[in-house]
């Protein structure tokens, strides 16, 4: 055997051994190739992934840098370069790396996929489709390639194409929780007995975990509010959150905590080096309370790009007070950016939102929890223009109770218990206030109820906010073709309807517990609304 045979044979050993997870045999491996051969670029790659493998993501990129400086691009060396950018909050290199992984021509399917993800993950889902199609075509017996392709076709529109690309998962895999609790958003003749009969076999799977409970139980709860019957939807929903709730561990407090230290942040003390930008407008609130249908109103104007829900903000911020610990979003690093000059953080948020914005005047970023920064947002980008959405307290805690969220995202771990939803509701609409009082013209509060009834006039005064000309394409946001990689993908692409005002109606008695928790609040918010119950 010639030594580039036996160097051949022992890197397919390798990544034999990587695959089944045998990372030190890996290793071991590598390492011994490196020691003959230094620029083994095969070998280093091997070790990037081993070390992504063990969430080392910064030293990931370190060694694929290292790779891609020993010789040729390689498609599967940007994808996994991508993947790696993507939790060190590096959104901008992780969707050039993405897009550079598609210029070399890949060969794989796992690369594609991976591509896919990393592209939908920087907020280019629209760019993600084809990789998730070409990677079912060249591994169809692979459920979770069907699956992301599913959820990709979901975000651009083509509901008929999710619904088959979901049904398609499921065939090749029953147990794809994920897959079912999808399907029951798009399906469009709701779940069939035959869906359900199979959803119930699962439901009743031996050793099911909490994540896997979590989605089965909003899949069929989903189907049973479309059924009309919203007590056997809420008992579901209890079910099914109440494992997930256990493991998690969560405690109100924390997030008091952040509500808290927000309240203390004064808009009026300015930051160096102030950004004077016009372009960013922040649309902030609870989820599911309204925040993707004034986005979709507002980027139908074609001054606006909307680029999706955006943890930019936040990470500079964070890389400004430089506080430890690995959330970017917590009450030390809002009590140390209260008392910070933040001097650069406007223009380092815009300009890691570049090369996806800068297209058009004015663009968005939708983080629903940019409502904790808005008075860091207003110091920072003192032109940027804050949009709050409000909506009754009953269906802002409901709507988020029945929201299946991120499980790996924390930061809306109170919507596990209906309770919680209802002191996290009290702790933003104190937030909400503070903002009203402080930061002036720069905040609009905008009710969901209002934009349903009139349309017209709420779309004027949002355009108004903005400093826009009124354009008639704002009154059909359905219309609007841009990717939606939010709950709400599936509602506004239809036009406008009122089915959800008042959803609490319908539950009765079955929410008294959390009247309870709203108390007073609950009742002065109706009296200045008038819109008791």
């Amino acid at each position: 055997m010639t030594s580039s045979e036996t160097r051949r044979a022992a890197l397919d050993a390798a990544r034999a051994a990587l695959a089944a997870r045998e990372f030190q045999r890996c290793h071991a491996t590598c390492i011994s190739l490196l020691q003959q051969d230094p620029r083994c670029a095969e070998a280093l790659f091997l070790l990037g992934v081993i070390a992504a493998e063990h969430d080392n993501f910064a030293k990931a990129v370190e060694v694929f840098d290292r790779v891609l400086a020993t010789g040729p691009p390689q498609a599967e060396v940007h994808a996994q370069r991508a993947r790696c950018l993507l939790p060190l909050q590096r959104h901008r290199e992780a969707l050039e790396a993405a897009r550079a992984g598609l210029a070399c021509g890949p060969r794989d399917a796992l690369t594609f996929d991976t591509l896919g993800v990393a592209l939908t993950r920087a907020g280019a889902q629209d760019e993600a489709v084809e990789p998730f199609r070409e990677a079912c075509r060249r591994a169809p017996e692979v459920s979770g390639y069907r699956y992301n392709l599913g959820s990709a076709l979901q975000f651009v529109g083509d509901f008929s194409g999710a619904e088959s690309a979901y049904r398609q998962a499921l065939d090749l895999d029953p147990a794809d929780h994920r897959a079912w609790s999808a399907l029951s958003q798009v399906a469009a003749g709701g779940l069939g007995a035959v869906d359900q009969a199979r959803l119930h076999q699962q439901m009743r799977r031996d050793g099911l975990d909490a994540d896997a409970a979590l989605h089965l139980h909003h899949a069929l709860a989903a189907q049973r509010e479309r059924e009309g019957r919203p007590a056997e939807a809420l008992a579901l929903l209890e079910q099914g959150k109440a494992a997930k709730r256990e493991a998690l561990g969560y405690r109100f407090e924390a997030d008091a905590a952040m509500f808290e230290a927000a309240l203390r942040i004064d808009p009026a003390r300015p930051a160096a080096d102030a950004c004077p930008s016009e372009e960013p407008i922040f649309i902030v609130g609870l989820p599911r309370t309204g925040t993707t249908l004034v986005e979709r109103i507002l980027s139908s104007h074609p001054e606006v790009f909307a680029a999706g829900e955006l943890t930019h903000f936040a990470v500079a911020v964070k890389r400004c007070v430089a506080t430890p610990g690995r959330h970017v979003l917590d009450a030390d690093t809002l009590r140390s950016a209260a008392l910070h000059p933040l001097s650069g953080v406007g223009q380092a948020f815009l300009d890691s939102t570049r090369p996806r914005t800068g297209r058009t005047p004015r663009f968005i970023d939708k983080m629903p929890l940019n409502v904790f920064y808005a008075g860091l947002i207003h110091r920072a980008l003192p032109r940027a223009r804050i949009i709050c959405l409000r909506r009754h307290p009953l269906d802002s805690c409901l709507s988020n109770y029945r929201q299946l969220f991120a499980t790996g995202f924390s930061y809306y771990n109170y919507a596990y218990d209906l309770a919680d939803c209802g002191r996290y509701w009290l702790g933003f609409d104190a937030l909400c206030r503070h903002w009203r009082a402080t930061l002036g013209t720069a905040w609009l509060e905008v009710h969901y109820e209002d934009v349903v009834d009139e349309l017209e006039a709420q779309a004027r005064r949002l355009l108004e906010h903005c400093g826009l000309d009124w354009h008639p394409a704002c009154l059909d946001f359905h219309r609007n073709a841009a990717p939606v990689a939010t709950a709400s993908s599936v509602q506004v692409r239809q036009p406008l309807y009122r089915s959800s005002v008042g959803r609490w109606k319908r539950y009765g008695a079955l929410l008294d517990p959390l009247r309870r928790t709203l108390g007073r609040r609950l009742e002065d918010w109706e009296a200045e609304r008038g819109c008791g119950g």
